[in-house]
């Protein structure tokens, strides 16, 4: 026989979901207060508020201590620091804050189920295609910053200076991006309610469009006007390429291997490969084609996964291979057999049982590849 309290959680997952998510941020600020140089210092700067003033300012390194955040310029002084023990932060990502990140992902995630299914909303395919934009434009905003860190290091005032341009560096991009998309959600499920449009997903994937070309816009209007953002078009158009091939040859092999890997997705399934295409690619190009596209320098890897694979790859191989190859290329096979595995779990008794989350389990496996890949070819296609 159950218990009022355990009827009433049972009837109040958000509440729970609410509670869980509030308990962990009032942890982490009392912490912050009370043990400031152990858990604010040490876990919060460290990990994810430094990154973002060390990239957003485009230091090699910051440093805390307890006279405030030092910014420097060298590899060699960012690893004197950190033999001397001081709290370093670098920009891009540890496995610490990746971790974290997929925590609070998974988390987030379960509030938006909560919130769509309060509205009613976000139960069918179409609204995957719909928010496609949507995940193309958080990596095109990222390249926006990333601009305006270029334009800091050629002594020229960026678009947004620091520290309001951390709206636009992880992690606070993701919450940026979503609170965009919801916005564009609403309006569009407004629109169509209120009988303007006939149907909500065009508005959106337009609202979406829209926002991406402003974005675009901008990166070529600087890439035109400033000598500090070019563009390679050649970059941009064999991404696209290689992807969509690395696409279409994974696909045409898996379902000749296993025929039910498009049973749950369809076209969607596709569209998730090429997705993680376009990240692995972009990789690719930018970590070891750069100087033969471009005559220019290597991009450096901003990720762990890449890292990882980059480094063990330089390990393994001989200089002598590695002048052929590269030591990027296993990073795009990852993450075309991890994309293809994923497709392939979602089979159609996971959307009967729950479309709502499955469908954003769907948008999020693509998002967390098309969103860093996007921002890695346009990193790529406009030398920033």
């Amino acid at each position: 026989m159950s218990t009022p309290v355990a009827g009433r959680i049972r009837q109040s997952p958000e509440r729970a979901w609410a509670a869980v998510v509030g308990g962990v941020a009032l942890l982490l600020a009392v912490g912050s207060v009370v043990f400031p140089r152990a858990v604010y210092d040490r876990f919060v700067w460290r990990y994810f508020w430094g990154p973002v003033v060390a990239d957003g300012q485009g230091a090699q390194c910051a440093v805390r201590d307890a006279g405030g955040t030092e910014l420097l310029g060298g590899s060699g002084a960012c690893q004197a620091a950190v033999d001397a023990g001081e709290v370093v932060a670098f920009p891009g990502y540890t496995t610490v804050s990746t971790v974290s990140y997929v925590v609070v992902l998974l988390g987030m995630l379960i509030g938006v189920v909560f919130l769509l299914r309060r509205l009613d909303i976000g139960d069918e395919l179409r609204f995957f295609y719909a928010l496609f934009p949507f995940m193309l434009l958080g990596g095109a905003l990222r390249t926006v910053e990333d601009s305006g860190v270029a334009a800091v290091r050629a002594g020229t005032e960026p678009l947004i200076p620091f520290p309001a341009s951390a709206v636009l560096i992880s992690p606070f991009i993701y919450f940026t991006a979503f609170g965009v998309t919801l916005a564009c959600v609403i309006a569009a499920y407004a629109l169509a309610d209120r009988g303007v449009v006939d149907d909500y997903a065009r508005p959106l994937f337009a609202m979406g469009t829209l926002a991406l070309a402003a974005s675009l816009g901008y990166l070529s209007y600087l890439a035109a006007a400033t000598d500090y953002v070019e563009f390679y078009p050649q970059v941009l158009a064999l991404t696209l390429l290689l992807a969509t091939i690395s696409t279409a040859a994974t696909w045409k092999l898996a379902t000749a291997y296993e025929p039910t890997v498009r049973q749950g997705t369809g076209a969607a399934g596709i569209v998730i490969i090429w997705g993680h295409a376009i990240d692995g690619v972009a990789n690719v190009i930018g970590l070891n084609w750069m100087p033969a596209l471009t005559g220019t320098a290597n991009l450096v890897p901003k990720h762990v996964v890449n890292a990882l694979i980059v480094n063990w790859t330089g390990r393994l191989l001989p200089d002598s291979v590695l002048a052929v190859t590269g030591d990027a290329w296993p990073f795009l096979l990852v993450k075309l057999a991890a994309a293809t595995f994923v497709v392939w779990v979602f089979n159609g008794e996971m959307f009967e049982e729950s479309p709502r989350y499955t469908l954003m389990l769907l948008i999020t496996v693509l998002a967390v590849g098309l969103g860093p890949g996007t921002r890695d070819m346009l990193r790529a296609t406009f030398g920033v």
